[in-house]
């Protein structure tokens, strides 16, 4: 009997000691959809439509990959789905042979996307075109375009801007970005809130139309920037929809998922309300 108890505790201290031991796997941005063989085209040059109203953030415009292929998500002016949140871009990864989607979030600090320069603040790392200030976002002009006769809320940094002339899109890889994320990047993966509504039915109306498709204007959309989301109020000028030979040209650049992939869709995103 003895004997058997010091066999149990012995045991018991392993299981503890290995557990313990282990290492505690960090948050990783959510990987979203099917691998890539291809790389998504660099990021287009475009000027940023002026802010309309107060608390409007700014997303940045990305490439990204629907039935028809890669396809450029304009950048606009959203809503953050409650004061203080910032958004961290979503950004393409080179993985497990092949190009994966990280899917971008709000959170109180901006986390990792890639290194990707994706312009008017988003420079690589960080956030550089406000910041919150209590219940109110302030703007720096400096990098940020934003109608002063109804927005107030500005100031001016130049000292954030950074001069580059990399337009890669992705992270890793044959010719992409070589940045790894920073500790503080990493804390704020933790606690993410996904894309908004507003932002998903904007993602998913570009998807829609051909004239987004990489494969139909060679890397230099039509429409760069928007003002407003794509709605079912608000289509993208001249739209037209994307064929089944864009469909059947796209499957041959189709990977199988890695084994952490995400489904598909996204858990439901947060209804989408302007912060007070």
């Amino acid at each position: 009997m003895q004997e058997l108890r010091l066999i149990r505790a012995a045991v018991a201290a392993f299981v503890f000691i290995a557990f313990i031991a282990a290492p505690i796997p960090s948050p990783a941005q959510v990987v979203v959809g099917v691998g890539v063989t291809i790389a998504p085209p660099p990021i287009p040059v475009y000027a940023q439509p002026p802010c309309y109203a107060s608390n409007y953030l700014w997303e940045p415009g990305y490439w990204a990959w629907g039935p028809g292929g890669y396809y450029w998500v304009p950048g606009t002016w959203v809503a953050a789905p409650a004061v203080g949140l910032l958004w961290t871009p979503g950004y393409w990864g080179w993985g497990s042979n092949a190009y994966y989607w990280h899917r971008g979030y709000w959170g109180r600090t901006v986390g990792f996307y890639g290194g990707i320069n994706y312009g008017f603040g988003y420079f690589g790392s960080g956030y550089a075109g406000g910041r919150w200030y209590g219940n109110a976002f302030r703007y720096n002009v400096a990098v940020t375009n934003v109608n002063r006769t109804v927005v107030h809320n500005t100031y001016v940094d130049k000292t954030v801007i950074r001069n580059t002339s990399s337009h890669t899109s992705y992270n890793g890889g044959h010719g992409g970005i070589q940045a790894q994320p920073a500790q503080a990047e990493k804390a704020a993966q933790r606690n993410q809130h996904p894309p908004t509504t507003e932002q998903t039915t904007h993602e998913q109306t570009a998807a829609q139309d051909r004239n987004h498709l990489a494969t139909v204007n060679h890397g230099h959309p039509p429409t760069t920037a928007v003002q407003h989301p794509y709605n079912a109020q608000n289509m993208p000028p001249h739209y037209t929809p994307v064929t089944n030979a864009d469909r059947q040209a796209a499957q041959s650049h189709v990977a199988a998922p890695p084994h952490n992939a995400a489904p598909q869709q996204p858990k439901a995103p947060q209804q989408n309300k302007p912060p007070q």
